[in-house]
């Protein structure tokens, strides 16, 4: 029997919704295309149906897998670059408050994937070509639409200091809340 309160939604079409308000959200334009592949890339990475590019490398430092994609050429090059970028982008927006923690922090994976993005946009038979340059330009900028997604969807539970560490970060000196 159908269930007339929940609307059935492929995962595309769930995720669309919460990428458009969290473009939203965070104030910033992006093109048709470029949404489209943020929508993508969430589908890829939490549907475990869908293929993992490179799944064997997982776990290994960004910086390898860099050195990979440069050793290679042609379309495995950009298809690890991609990963790359895609694995920078999905990791600094969905776990940046786990990251701030780690021997790694988050600037290393911005500047892994603006890297790999902005390489991706540079050749001129990629009709993805302009969607890896808007990727790269704003990457901190899709990492909190990214984030955003994450608070929306559950997938990181709400943290009282980890809250305050935000309001920290943007609002005032911490000199402002100690009496």
């Amino acid at each position: 029997m159908d269930d007339p309160l929940l609307p059935e939604q492929t995962p595309a079409e769930y995720f669309k919704g919460l990428v458009d308000t969290a473009l939203s959200r965070q104030h910033l334009r992006a093109t048709e295309l470029t949404s489209y592949y943020l929508v993508d890339l969430l589908c890829r990475f939490v549907r475990p149906d869908r293929r993992v590019p490179f799944l064997e490398e997982q776990g290994q430092p960004l910086a390898f897998r860099l050195a990979r994609a440069l050793e290679s050429g042609g379309m495995e090059q950009r298809a690890r670059l991609r990963s790359l970028g895609d694995i920078s982008l999905f990791t600094s927006g969905f776990f940046s408050d786990s990251l701030r923690s780690g021997a790694v922090d988050v600037d290393y994976y911005v500047s892994m994937g603006e890297y790999a993005y902005g390489s991706l946009s540079r050749r001129d038979t990629d009709a993805f070509g302009p969607v890896f340059g808007e990727l790269a330009r704003k990457f901190v900028g899709y990492m909190e639409v990214l984030a955003d997604v994450s608070e929306r969807t559950g997938a990181t539970r709400p943290d009282v200091l980890r809250k305050y560490e935000k309001l920290l970060r943007t609002t005032a000196p911490a000199s402002k809340f100690i009496q």
